[in-house]
């Protein structure tokens, strides 16, 4: 039990899915569904961010595992219901509950069929993120972790494009296929330890060699998550097909997941082996960064621009982890964050006219700022923060992430750096061709300005995006302490490598 005296996490992780059965017992005419089935999903989402508001509030950025539940399940194999969170995990938890809601306001209009299963698979997608992200017991975390492959496949292959069934088939393959090896790690590390506990595994000392191996199986696993390249193809077809709010809370939540998993597993458990092949995370982060963002330059589809940018950002989050100082740590978190909230606006943003034109070639549009001021000035805030404006949360983590690559190599911070100037050109690029000019369409000259219902979804994010960059302490103050720990463990690991892992990241 939590020291609320109620299991809190438990909470937030199954209400979604109760609020599923809620959603599975609504009969009548199918419109009268559909309406019910949005109102219950939104009311669901925001009970559940409601809730992990308090964890904002409550966590103790100096402790450990916080909020923690802890029940046998498996006596016979050491496994356990084992819920928790800490520094690296707790922010992740409320940017899963805070997009959910987002995600239901900004298909209210444009789902149309079978609305009551589209809502349905929100909700149980939103079980799966919470619980991966609190999950202390290996075993919780890896249904949890491949349970997200479900509803994402769902909502891609039913409601998205005309090429759903082939970007929902990669994806679903993609992901799977890296994930069968880290099960075989997962298999590897309970018959070594004789326990699946995450907080014990922290603290247990594996051989070099088994290092080894166990790195590059979670590596197959995280690498398609992030995506890191070159198994990164599979994302920007996703994007494309998916639905605008299948496309928020891929780029927002789950594109986290794979470097969630590093930041969780492979740089403390495996301390050796991480730093024996980070050389080589830094090159697939230099690479991803230089060539995706030239891959962007030539996109006609704003979605496939934008998630070729997705990942050169996450190319940046992998060299900051890599580092293995509590800047660049602390930068990738940042930047995970900052990631999480403007790409999902992006997307939104991409949405909006999606909506009322039908078309995402860039070509297609020009001087919409004449028609929609309210529109043009989301979508420049949201740019400046993908560049990484100063004063907006996209400069904090990859500033951060610098002085940690300079730390390491000047090379290393130089290349990794060069996205930034990358960004900024084909980001300018879009926004200039989307907004400014001369409208030379009938239907733009038409097109109608941002509703009230989508003023409501992009103002908690120009708020959290100007938060962020002005007042960034608010929200390294949390897992500052837990990044020092983790390159305070690493050093200390690297130094006595023959002994049983000290100076835990948490007690």
């Amino acid at each position: 039990m939590s020291q609320f005296g109620f299991p809190l996490l438990s909470l937030l992780v199954w209400l979604p899915l109760a609020g599923t059965l809620g959603l599975m017992l609504l009969r009548g005419p199918e419109e009268s569904v559909a309406r019910a089935a949005r109102w219950v999903a939104l009311a669901t989402s925001l009970a559940v961010f409601a809730l992990s508001l308090v964890l904002w509030f409550r966590f103790d950025p100096a402790g450990g595992f916080q909020f923690v539940e802890n029940h046998p399940w498996l006596p016979e194999f050491a496994v356990s219901y084992h819920l928790g969170v800490d520094g690296i995990s707790v922010l992740f938890v409320l940017l899963a509950t805070a997009l959910t809601p987002i995600c239901v306001l900004a298909s209210w209009d444009a789902i149309k069929t079978r609305v009551r299963e589209y809502m349905m698979a929100f909700l149980v997608l939103e079980t799966m993120m919470v619980g991966m992200f609190a999950s202390l017991d290996f075993v919780m975390f890896y249904m949890f972790f491949e349970g997200v492959l479900i509803p994402m496949y769902l909502i891609i292959g039913v409601w998205g494009g005309q090429r759903r069934v082939y970007a929902s088939f990669k994806f679903f393959l993609y992901t799977l296929a890296g994930s069968v090896l880290m099960l075989l790690a997962l298999l590897a590390m309970w018959l070594h330890a004789g326990t699946t506990d995450i907080p014990t595994l922290l603290h247990t000392s594996f051989p070099p060699a088994m290092q080894t191996w166990l790195f590059l199986a979670f590596l197959a696993s995280f690498a398609v998550k992030v995506p890191m390249w070159p198994v990164h193809t599979w994302l920007p077809d996703a994007h494309v097909e998916a639905p605008t709010a299948g496309s928020v809370i891929l780029a927002g939540v789950l594109l986290k997941m794979g470097a969630y998993g590093f930041l969780r597993f492979s740089v403390p458990m495996l301390p050796l082996a991480a730093a024996h092949f980070a050389p080589l995370m830094f090159a697939l982060g230099v690479i991803a960064v230089i060539y995706t963002s030239m891959v962007a330059f030539a996109q006609t589809d704003m979605k496939k621009l934008i998630a070729y940018s997705s990942v050169a950002h996450m190319g940046v989050v992998v060299i900051g982890i890599f580092t293995f100082n509590p800047q660049g740590i602390d930068g990738a978190i940042f930047q995970m964050l900052s990631h999480g909230i403007v790409s999902a606006a992006l997307f939104l943003c991409v949405g909006v006219v999606y909506d009322r034109i039908h078309t995402r070639e860039i070509a297609r549009y020009g001087g919409l700022a004449d028609r929609m001021p309210k529109y043009a000035l989301a979508f420049m805030v949201f740019t400046m923060a993908s560049v990484g404006l100063p004063g907006t949360a996209g400069f904090v983590g990859e500033i951060l992430v610098l002085i940690g690559a300079f730390k390491v190599n000047f090379w290393l911070a130089l290349f990794g750096g060069s996205g930034m100037i990358f960004g900024t050109i084909y980001a300018l690029v879009l926004y200039r061709r989307v907004l400014f000019g001369r409208i030379t369409r009938d239907d733009l000259k038409a097109i109608l300005d941002l509703s009230p219902r989508e003023i409501a979804i992009f103002a908690p994010l120009l708020v959290l995006t100007l938060w962020m960059g002005v007042y960034p302490i608010s929200f390294t103050r949390f897992f500052d302490p837990a990044a020092t720990a983790l390159a305070t463990r690493h050093m200390a690991a690297l130094a006595h490598p023959g002994q049983t892992q000290l100076a835990g990241l948490n007690p």
